[in-house]
């Protein structure tokens, strides 16, 4: 009876030790990074979007009631922090290529580089990754949280937010942030 429990024991502690994952999380990396000087953390509910004075199609009101919020966190370049950037960058690239989400396209802009990664089915999709650097000004993560956000929906719904009074509120902090 007693080599049965001590089996039992080390068979639930090898299960304990395999399920635990030492690589981080992007929700942990940005918890972690909260309070830090370099990061500025925004969380931005949908409802900022002052979109209900604007006139929307049944899809766009579906794609809006399938958004709850953004998370952004940024990163600025000062004269001090240039090795923390680079170290900042790889890490976040790396929690990026093994968190399990699918890249959707690559972009080079005046900016800088950037990607949009989704986690979720291509037509239920729950999160939006959207990761972009400039070696000059610093990085921007903006997490778009939803529940089965729907692509073409979605566009629809970014359609109708360009005719919305959305004016950047709640966005001054970022842009603040990034010119320093």
């Amino acid at each position: 009876m007693k080599i049965k429990v001590h089996k039992s024991i080390y068979l639930i502690l090898a299960l304990a030790v395999l399920g635990c994952n030492n690589k981080p999380s992007l929700q942990q990396y940005y918890v972690d990074n909260a309070e830090n000087p370099n990061f500025l953390s925004v969380d931005l509910p949908v409802s900022l979007l002052n979109m209900d004075k604007v006139e929307l199609s049944s899809d766009q009101r579906e794609a809006l009631k399938s958004l709850r919020k953004l998370n952004i966190l940024a990163f600025r370049i000062t004269g001090n922090n240039k090795v923390d950037f680079q170290k900042e960058k790889s890490t976040v690239r790396e929690i990026l290529k093994h968190s399990g989400l699918t890249e959707l396209m690559k972009m080079r802009t005046s900016y800088g580089n950037a990607t949009v990664n989704y986690m979720g089915e291509d037509d239920a999709i729950d999160e939006v990754v959207i990761y972009g650097d400039s070696d000059d000004k610093g990085f921007m993560l903006v997490r778009v949280l939803g529940k089965d956000m729907n692509p073409a929906k979605l566009v629809q719904f970014i359609q109708a937010l360009q005719k919305s009074d959305y004016q950047g509120e709640g966005l001054g902090q970022i842009q603040e942030f990034i010119k320093g």
